[in-house]
């Protein structure tokens, strides 16, 4: 029995398979896109209420897509008033630099982005669970904060880059 439900937009035919076999080894059922366009449909249609799938939890998006781009379905996942507290998790094969980093995970407004080739299994579902616990106790900015308190000292982990984002760039810089 499943308990819980990730998306995918991937448009690369094995990396696609790959992620779907995982799901179904951790007994996770998969939501799954293969281009960007398909996918901001079904997003409409699960506001609409006109989609039959559970809401999932996780989205992995793959950065660059035909149609509509991992970037903008995150940016439009937050806009849902359904689906704008899911974890956000950007994918890419392509070197980019630090100021395209930002810029992506701040459009998507995303949790996480990682470099391909992906880890391993363990350690990649370690990375999507932290993502997904990160949401669950962090407001988005879409929803309403608790009133902010002054501070004397930052929170741990503020101002810090996505997990295993320097690590990345030094073991998957691959076109």
């Amino acid at each position: 029995m499943s308990t819980s439900t990730w998306m995918v937009v991937e448009d690369e035919p094995d990396l696609y398979t790959t992620l779907l076999t995982l799901f179904g080894a951790w007994s996770i059922d998969g939501v799954a896109f293969t281009n960007g366009t398909d996918a901001v449909k079904w997003i409409d249609d699960v506001d609409a209420g006109a989609a039959d799938t559970n809401i999932p939890e996780l989205a992995i998006l793959d950065i660059r897509l035909p149609g509509v781009e991992g970037p903008d379905i995150g940016a439009r996942l937050r806009k849902s008033p359904v689906l704008k507290e899911i974890a956000i998790v950007l994918v890419t094969a392509f070197h980019l630099s630090p100021q395209q980093e930002k810029e992506a995970i701040a459009k998507a407004q995303a949790d996480d982005l990682i470099y391909k080739p992906l880890p391993a299994p363990s350690e990649f579902r370690a990375i999507l669970q932290k993502a997904i616990a990160k949401r669950r106790v962090t407001p988005s900015p879409l929803t309403e904060a608790p009133p902010l308190t002054e501070k004397s000292e930052p929170e741990p982990g503020e101002g810090e880059k996505p997990a295993n984002q320097e690590a990345d760039h030094a073991a998957h810089d691959t076109p």
